[in-house]
């Protein structure tokens, strides 16, 4: 799959606001409507763009609690604790990782009740040894 300097470009402008009309991207990037149309069809189509959803407000989403929980798993266990990892709808990403944890896994909570009642269910999971969390105190930026 190629993608031009134009195509993340585009990228970058639906991260913004993946709902923004095609005629404004098109005049923000210099192009016709109808070019920047095929591009989003090719991007879809490809496989680069595999979804839209939904951005969280900075006043909601700052009123969540959230932890990144480190996790040490056992020997081949890793097929099978991710679905269950998937099944816990606070957990927002998992990731593999080097180094002395297997994983990382995103968390976000309406209470520090909840984020707490959750890190417990992640280390409930079978097949999951130990875990070590960092609850996030503030964002400094992001993309």
């Amino acid at each position: 799959m190629t993608v031009t300097d134009k195509d993340r470009q585009l990228l970058l402008l639906l991260a913004e606001n993946a709902r923004a009309p095609t005629a404004v991207l098109a005049r923000r990037l210099g192009l016709s409507r109808t070019t920047v149309q095929a591009r989003l069809e090719r991007l879809e189509r490809d496989g680069v763009i595999a979804g839209y959803g939904v951005r969280l407000s900075d006043s909601y989403a700052g009123g969540l609690v959230r932890a990144y929980v480190m996790i040490v798993l056992g020997t081949k266990v890793l097929a099978r604790v991710v679905p269950a990892l998937r099944a816990i709808p606070e957990i927002k990403s998992v990731h593999s990782v080097s180094g002395g944890f297997d994983l990382i896994v995103e968390v976000a909570a309406p209470s520090i009740g909840e984020l707490d009642r959750t890190i417990d269910r992640i280390g409930e999971v079978e097949g999951v040894e130990r875990t070590q969390s960092s609850i996030v105190l503030s964002t400094r930026f992001q993309r």
